[in-house]
């Protein structure tokens, strides 16, 4: 779901009942929680939303290297192997 696509009032709803549990950087494939720094000075065009981490890796999205160090370096590991 695409941050530009939203009114606020549609956004801040999609937030309060937990709809939105992740975001994105569209152009770079890389998401990450709603906390984190780097997300946060994102551009809203590039700027997508998830609700659950399995959406954003189906879509080939990779883990925040700053927010998810754990998964991205799991991330990391698994696709050298390959």
């Amino acid at each position: 779901m695409l941050h530009e696509m939203l009114t606020p009032l549609e956004l801040f709803n999609a937030l309060r009942h937990q709809k939105i549990k992740w975001a994105g950087n569209r152009k770079l494939k890389i998401y990450g929680t709603l906390h984190c720094k780097s997300g946060k000075r994102m551009k809203k065009s590039t700027r997508v939303f998830f609700s659950s981490e399995n959406e954003a890796l189906k879509e080939g999205y990779r883990p925040c290297g700053h927010c998810m160090r754990k998964a991205y370096q799991d991330w990391k590991t698994e696709n050298l192997e390959s």
